[in-house]
């Protein structure tokens, strides 16, 4: 496809004026970002799930920023127009507002992010205000929330009771008040994603898992081509199993050194017989007693 104009947030509203939903995908690299771009992805959200994904821990924990500052700045060398969105990763942005703002402006000014995103309600509320004080276009994080998910009770549906659906609710108001031009919901039940819809102002609702009632959609990338071994969860479709055709070229490349099937000749070089006889002779010549 040919080169396609940046997206920016003025771009985005105007998709959601129209009632044109907004694909969001993660990336951590730059060949899956230089694909995203060609598909045309409106969104790049460099998650903080490549603790998970990428360095093969068991949770997003022990990602630090410097790993997240690589990553984007990859991220973005492959894909120049998508809007890119850093996540902030755990406790760069809890200890205080002005931690906050050091580590966003770390994405902005290093790694020519668009937004950045964090985990957190009305408590970070905070946070959210004084990063977008400072010029940077800030996304909130509700329901489940990775960097929380001890105190969650593990990976599952948050707000299907009415009092959790009502802090969530009342959480997304705080956000968008703040500040925030978008909200991400994960694992939202699909009719309190809607009424958090329905109510945004001037925020962007986007959903992971929450139902088609949001303004678009997030999936996390190794979800949709089978590329995470551990688990595929319910959320994710399945557009096609990279991570099996992968696994099968392994087989076969082992398969093939082993039984000295490759290479074969069309997969590596020669030289000319009359260079290789003049070589023998310097080497016949070097190898003569004196």
């Amino acid at each position: 496809m040919s080169e396609r104009k940046k997206v920016l947030l003025p771009t985005l509203f105007k998709k959601v004026e129209k009632g044109e939903p907004i694909t969001w995908l993660t990336c951590y690299d730059y060949p899956t970002a230089y694909f995203q771009e060609q598909a045309g992805v409106d969104m790049i959200l460099v998650g903080d799930s490549l603790g998970m994904t990428m360095l093969g821990y068991d949770s997003t924990l022990p990602v630090t920023m410097n790993d997240m500052i690589r990553h984007t700045q990859a991220v973005r060398r492959g894909s120049p127009n998508a809007f890119l969105v850093g996540d902030m990763p755990y406790m760069s942005y809890q200890a205080s507002s002005e931690t906050a703002v050091l580590n966003a402006g770390r994405f902005m000014a290093e790694a020519a992010c668009d937004a950045i995103k964090l985990e957190g309600g009305a408590e970070m509320a905070d946070r959210i205000a004084a990063i977008t004080a400072a010029g940077i276009p800030a996304i909130g994080h509700l329901g489940l929330t990775p960097q929380s998910v001890s105190s969650l009770g593990g990976f599952r549906l948050q707000g299907k009771g009415a009092l959790q659906a009502k802090k969530i609710i009342d959480d997304a108001k705080a956000l968008e008040e703040a500040g925030a031009f978008a909200i991400l919901l994960e694992l939202v039940p699909d009719r309190v994603c809607q009424i958090i819809t329905e109510r945004a102002e001037n925020c962007i609702i986007m959903s992971l898992g929450s139902g088609p009632h949001a303004h678009g959609q997030l999936l996390i990338y190794h979800d949709l081509f089978g590329l995470y071994p551990k688990f595929t969860p319910k959320m994710a479709k399945v557009y096609g199993n990279a991570g099996e055709v992968i696994l099968n070229g392994l087989t076969q490349y082992v398969h093939e050194v082993q039984n000295k099937e490759f290479p074969e000749r069309s997969h590596y070089f020669g030289m000319k017989n009359a260079e290789y006889d003049e070589l023998v002779k310097l080497l016949e010549e070097e190898d003569k007693p004196f």
